[in-house]
């Protein structure tokens, strides 16, 4: 890597910092713990986790982490911190020696020079678009990675249509339609998914802030595997973004295969996302 690569990686790792730390303030408080950040979730929803604060100095220690991680528990949250190795080297050695169990994922990003994959036509009775905040694919939506992530990978599964009707009676009292229509309408989120017979059989969603957005909870119906509707989903999602005039794209892939499957379509590896909680 020359000169010029190493600032404009180090300028991209410093953009996606300050997304990290403008992304969870739509639906969470913070408390500061010196060199980290823990959100705290206002209200119903997923929770979420700690991750260093910006403008930090210093290294971070196991005495930080288990500073939090006192804190998560007095909560009732999931003890879970989230970085990027490259951008905080400190945290994955105070982490395991507090106690945790530390779980890499490639990061990848697609950059504002980058062209964009063309959104492929989809097949005889599909239907691939973005879906609105009244739309009745929503749930089904939502749902559908839940099982893709219950069965990871790329092999096609167990998980088919009975299993996904399923997934979706069990979010309809829950709250997370209504707010995730909520995200829709203020511009916070947005969905794309393949759909055939009226179910959403492979979703994923993109978060704006300004001109940089994540690619999230993209996952295809484990029984509908090895169709390219992931593929399909991700360039949707990527039109959405450009259209919103987004220039930077990123996402952290499930795995080495998961990240094979977004080069395909432009991304690149910039460096390592790390998830760090309690051994299972």
């Amino acid at each position: 890597m020359n000169s010029a690569q190493h600032d404009d990686r180090r300028e991209l790792l410093a953009r996606l910092e300050r997304y990290y730390d403008a992304v969870p303030r739509s639906g969470a408080r913070t408390e500061d713990f010196g060199p980290l950040t823990l959100f705290v979730r206002e209200g119903e929803g997923w929770p979420f986790y700690a991750r260093p604060a910006p403008g930090r100095s210093g290294d971070v220690t196991a005495c930080d982490v288990a500073r939090v991680r006192a804190r998560q528990r007095e909560l009732g949250v999931p003890e879970s911190f989230e970085w990027v190795a490259e951008t905080t080297p400190s945290l994955r050695a105070a982490a395991e020696e507090a106690g945790l169990t530390v779980h890499e994922h490639p990061l990848m990003a697609l950059g504002p020079d980058a062209p964009l994959p063309a959104v492929p036509e989809p097949a005889a009775g599909m239907e691939l678009r973005t879906v609105g905040p009244d739309d009745p694919v929503l749930p089904s939506a939502l749902a559908v990675p839940h099982l893709a992530f219950a069965e990871p990978g790329t092999r096609v599964g167990v998980a088919g249509a009975a299993e996904l009707r399923e997934a979706v009676r069990g979010i309809a009292g829950d709250g997370s339609v209504d707010r995730m229509a909520a995200r829709i309408v203020a511009g916070l989120t947005c969905v794309a998914a393949a759909i055939e017979d009226g179910m959403a059989v492979s979703a994923g969603q993109h978060q704006p802030v300004g001109a940089v957005s994540e690619i999230v909870a993209v996952g295809t119906l484990p029984a509908a595997r090895r169709r390219g509707l992931g593929q399909a989903v991700t360039a949707a999602l990527l039109a959405d973004a450009r259209s919103r005039g987004v220039e930077t794209v990123f996402l952290s892939a499930g795995d080495e295969d998961v990240a094979r499957i977004y080069a395909r379509v432009g991304f690149r590896r910039v460096a390592t996302a790390l998830i760090a909680e309690p051994a299972a």
